[in-house]
């Protein structure tokens, strides 16, 4: 996972008064990188994914980095999870190569969103309305491109998940 992308929005809704969770794909600590490549902290794992469901949290944040999406996507639990999300109408927020996730779990088609320049084709693919913003909400969706737009980005996630649900985000999936 990309700190930066990890650690700010985390903070911000920290913030704000929510409880975070680091929910992950295996149990003990995720190592965190800058620029995917210099490792940077560790983070405890508060919930392995196999046991956790949307139905347990009010948002999720899905921060990016190019390999955290990319195995993330390749897990069946995780994948699970974030659809979940959709399903219940409930605030996301995504950022940099997130969307990977969001395409899997097959919730973008018809939704405006934002990402990472290298992800837009394969969420245009998908069926996504794509734009080049440095913030983009779609009915509980928050999306931004890269680690520049955290400012931004952070603010929205904060207003955004403080808003709850969202029923138009359900009728998506």
């Amino acid at each position: 996972v990309e700190q930066v992308e990890l650690v700010d929005p985390r903070n911000a809704v920290i913030e704000a008064g929510a409880k975070v969770d680091l929910v992950s794909i295996k149990s003990g600590k995720i190592q965190a990188y800058n620029s995917d490549v210099n490792p940077a902290d560790s983070f405890p794992v508060d919930r392995i994914v196999s046991e956790a469901s949307a139905a347990d949290y009010d948002a999720l944040i899905l921060p990016g980095g190019t390999t955290n999406p990319d195995h993330l996507r390749q897990d069946s639990d995780a994948v699970r999870f974030v659809r979940e999300f959709f399903e219940a109408a409930k605030p996301v927020g995504v950022i940099c190569h997130g969307p990977w996730m969001l395409i899997e779990a097959d919730v973008v088609r018809g939704r405006k969103l934002t990402s990472y320049p290298s992800l837009r084709t394969d969420l245009r693919n998908a069926g996504a309305n794509v734009v080049d913003e440095e913030v983009v909400t779609d009915q509980g969706l928050v999306s931004s491109r890269d680690p520049d737009d955290l400012p931004a980005f952070c603010k929205k996630i904060v207003e955004e998940f403080a808003e709850g649900k969202h029923a138009e985000q359900a009728r998506s999936v």
